[in-house]
């Protein structure tokens, strides 16, 4: 079975947590080992949905995370929300805040014929071509360096995508929450996401 194959014949299962203002307001190192650790509580989660997992969620010297037991597994993390989600092949997970941005950050991430795909240089396309970039590349296992190499071919719908690296299309399924936009790789309408707030105690990040 082909890499392609083999992820669409997956079903995936990322999970979102909303982390509260109890964590943003720690300090900067307290606040990155806590999202750390959250959002390896969502690939955990991510991993009992899936039926199984790495019994331990390690990285490399890289910071490339290890495949175990045969699964894969990768992360993400901002101020408000974590994310995981574990599979049985490459996978990778990104999330943004959306925000602006300037001109020149558009011409990096992507040409004039990627955003012609999006109808035009819109804050929300560029968010959703980054995560989108991201996700694959961290399923790639490169991070951001191959960035340029890297191309959206078709936007299908507000929440699905293909994205063109390493000789090979990667779909990419996508989820917005507030003012967020979420990415993972995966075939269009395989990824069940899951979102889930943190309890009560902790705050909420997101206002009422």
């Amino acid at each position: 079975m082909s890499p392609r194959e083999d992820v669409a014949a997956v079903k995936l299962f990322p999970v979102i947590l909303d982390v509260g203002a109890a964590v943003a307001v720690l300090e900067t190192r307290q606040r990155v080992a806590a999202l750390s650790r959250l959002a390896r509580e969502a690939a955990r989660r991510s991993a009992r949905r899936m039926g199984g997992g790495p019994a331990v969620l390690q990285k490399d010297d890289n910071g490339v995370p290890l495949p175990a037991n045969g699964y894969f597994w990768s992360i993400t993390h901002k101020p408000c929300y974590v994310g995981g989600v574990v599979a049985p092949h490459p996978v990778g997970i990104d999330i943004e805040e959306i925000r602006p941005r300037s001109p020149g950050l558009f011409d990096k991430v992507a040409t004039e014929e990627e955003w012609a795909l999006a109808g035009g240089r819109e804050v929300l396309a560029f968010f959703r071509y980054w995560t989108a970039k991201e996700a694959v590349l961290k399923a790639a296992g490169v991070g951001l360096t191959g960035l340029s190499r890297c191309r959206v071919t078709a936007v299908h719908d507000p929440q699905h995508m293909t994205v063109w690296y390493d000789g090979r299309p990667w779909p990419v399924s996508q989820r917005f929450l507030q003012g967020h936009v979420a990415a993972v790789t995966a075939p269009a309408g395989a990824a069940a996401w899951e979102v889930d707030q943190l309890p009560p105690e902790a705050g909420a990040c997101s206002p009422p």
